[in-house]
């Protein structure tokens, strides 16, 4: 027995094979929008203070390292970043440090982690640059690192230069979990000559 599809005179067939292709096609690009929405929503930086916050924390080579001494060296970054878990964040202080040094602007990478997990993971990638650890979020609160690209309880991929005389000379939150030296070093060189004028 066959069964028979009643047309209406005037009114074109549409098989429901054709609806469920534009839903296919169209239900991705309402969660790319609905995503692109939540990230410039979350991506919005937490205001950070306009002078420097003085600490000192504990570092994986056992130490422990205040600001205060890093800034008797000179200008000091602060890298904050997810750690354990984000190789691309371990990776960058390698991929930075070099430059950075040749500006004589001290680094502190700064991780959430226990220590010696960072310590650990440091030692996996043949970091041997000392990395503080903020086991409170204390310090990365201070700076407003917390709650970026939707991070409620660790910072996300961020820095901020500290200037020598106490002032907040450049900070840069990054969505990727890695930047290549040549594309940091260009923000990083705007940002150090605008805050330096």
């Amino acid at each position: 027995m066959t069964t028979r599809t009643t047309r209406h005179p005037g009114v074109p067939s549409k098989p429901r094979s054709t609806v469920w292709r534009w839903i296919g096609f169209l239900a991705p690009l309402v969660l790319l929008a609905a995503l692109v929405v939540y990230v410039a929503i979350s991506e919005a930086p937490s205001s950070g203070p306009e002078r420097a916050v003085p600490f000192e924390l504990a570092a994986t080579d056992g130490g422990t390292v205040s600001l205060d001494e890093s800034l008797a060296r000179g200008d000091t970054l602060l890298y904050f970043s997810m750690g354990v878990g984000c190789d691309g964040c371990f990776l960058q202080i390698p991929e930075i440090a070099a430059v950075l040094e040749e500006r004589n602007v001290v680094l502190l990478p700064i991780m959430v982690d226990p220590a010696p997990m960072v310590a650990a993971e440091a030692a996996r990638y043949g970091i041997s640059t000392p990395i503080l650890i903020d086991a409170d979020r204390s310090v990365a609160e201070a700076y407003g690192m917390l709650g970026v690209y939707g991070h409620s309880d660790r910072p996300s991929h961020s820095f901020a230069l500290v200037r020598q005389n106490g002032t907040i000379g450049w900070v840069r939150h990054y969505a990727e979990m890695f930047v290549p030296a040549p594309d940091f070093l260009a923000e990083f060189e705007a940002g150090w000559e605008a805050g330096a004028a």
